[in-house]
């Protein structure tokens, strides 16, 4: 078998073998991390937790979350991905099992950061491991089939959180029932990760030699590749320092804000649509995240067609910002559809924006530095619902805080097109790297 055809094989079976699995186990996280928000009533009526404390307790999920997406990521280099993706699942499920039977404002806190922190670590862990797996024409488009999980569980996590919580008994509330049911799937999904999952190429008993040797050889020339245009190796301190992982933070974060505010805050504005039921809440807010699908998969395809991607995440930021801009403007009815608008440009944008980093970053030290990406942008997630919620308690209205989303979108449109997409190679850089390639 020749490099070439050995070289595709793999990519081929790589992306067979792990991507199904990866995609199934971001819908449980995605799950895991935002069914409260079909959960808000029921906790200010059995627990009493208002809007604010409902909004700071969404929040702080991404405080702990980000304190310890660095360390966990550095730790998955350690052990491997295979052990520290398991441990992953397994706290997660357990600390969102625990989410059942909180019972007031400080448990709720305390829960939200629990389970914050077992997540920590997964979604950068994942696109880590694309970077030792897939050559780097590759990973855009298993970054988007890997995203496409959220909007999946967006889909998913509407009508299964609804039906879940239609379930009575045992002194439970179908809240708590909820809970326990999503946060043990978490578990029991381990257990399979364990025996499926590898952590490396030369691992993987389902590649032949020959395929095992081709891809192991592609990631290791895009990295002499990448030697070449380099003095040394950078350290990771050094890059933070750099202007350009600011400016990846703060695209992400506005991402982030936008994903989030919409995501908790949805299903608060389906009720206020009619006399819904639980299931039917679930339902309908399924239906934008549907959208995005559909959507991801589209601005992906043509962002590989014609190349320039920072323009294409441009372009879907200011479609988020005007269908956010939108919501803020009508009643429930109209605020519903605009968002449905939205989530077409804040979802294609998390795929779109992803290629970017990877692309500048050197592989060496990528893991902590995306890491660092993703926990900071991620507090996106911790002001929208803290924001909205106190909006809420003290307005009675959170058109400002919708608002402020579509600003914050526009802003990040532009400051995307100071990111670049490769490093600034030193003089010569091209010269080494044609004697690299002969």
């Amino acid at each position: 078998m020749s490099s070439s055809s050995a070289l595709s094989s793999a990519v081929r079976k790589i992306k067979w073998h792990v991507l199904p699995l990866f995609v199934v186990m971001f819908i449980v996280n995605y799950i895991d991390r935002v069914n409260i928000g079909f959960v808000r009533q029921h906790l200010s009526a059995d627990l009493g937790i208002g809007a604010a404390a409902y909004g700071l307790g969404a929040g702080l999920f991404f405080v702990s979350y980000a304190v310890f997406e660095v360390p966990s990521n550095m730790l998955m280099q350690r052990f491997g991905a295979k052990a520290w993706l398991t441990r992953i699942m397994i706290t997660w499920g357990l600390a969102a099992t625990g989410m059942a039977f909180v019972q007031g404002e400080t448990s709720f806190y305390a829960m939200r950061l629990l389970l914050g922190a077992a997540e920590a670590g997964f979604f950068p862990g994942v696109v880590f491991y694309f970077t030792q797996w897939l050559p780097r024409d590759e990973r855009g488009k298993a970054m988007a089939v890997f995203l496409s999980g959220s909007a999946l569980a967006s889909v998913f996590s509407g009508p299964i959180s609804g039906g879940l919580m239609l379930i009575q008994g045992g002194g439970l509330h179908g809240w708590q029932w909820m809970f326990i049911i999503e946060g043990l799937a978490s578990v029991v999904l381990a257990g399979f990760v364990w025996f499926w999952l590898d952590s490396k190429p030369r691992d993987a008993k389902w590649l032949t030699r020959d395929e095992q040797e081709a891809i192991v050889g592609e990631i290791e020339d895009e990295q002499r590749r990448r030697d070449a245009a380099h003095v040394k190796k950078p350290s990771s301190w050094s890059l933070l320092r750099d202007p350009q992982i600011l400016i990846f933070c703060l695209i992400y974060f506005s991402v982030s804000l936008t994903i989030y505010g919409a995501t908790f805050w949805l299903p608060s504005i389906i009720r206020k649509m009619g006399h819904l039921n639980d299931f039917q809440v679930g339902l309908f807010n399924s239906i934008p995240w549907l959208i995005s699908i559909v959507a991801m998969y589209l601005f992906a395809a043509l962002a590989a067609r014609f190349k320039f991607q920072q323009a294409w995440v441009a372009c879907v930021l200011l479609i988020a910002a005007g269908g956010m801009y939108a919501a803020g403007l009508g009643g429930p009815v109209s605020s519903f559809i605009a968002i449905c608008f939205a989530a077409i440009g804040f979802k294609a944008a998390s795929s779109l924006f992803w290629p970017i980093p990877q692309g500048y970053l050197d592989a060496r030290i990528a893991a902590p530095v995306l890491a660092l990406i993703n926990s900071i942008g991620n507090l996106g997630g911790f002001v929208a619902p803290a924001t909205f919620g106190f909006l809420e308690q003290k307005t009675g209205s959170i058109t400002g805080g919708l608002t402020g989303l579509a600003a914050m979108s526009v802003l990040a449109a532009g400051v995307v097109f100071l990111a670049r997409v490769a490093p600034r190679e030193r003089p010569g850089g091209a010269a080494l790297r044609a004697g690299v390639q002969k």
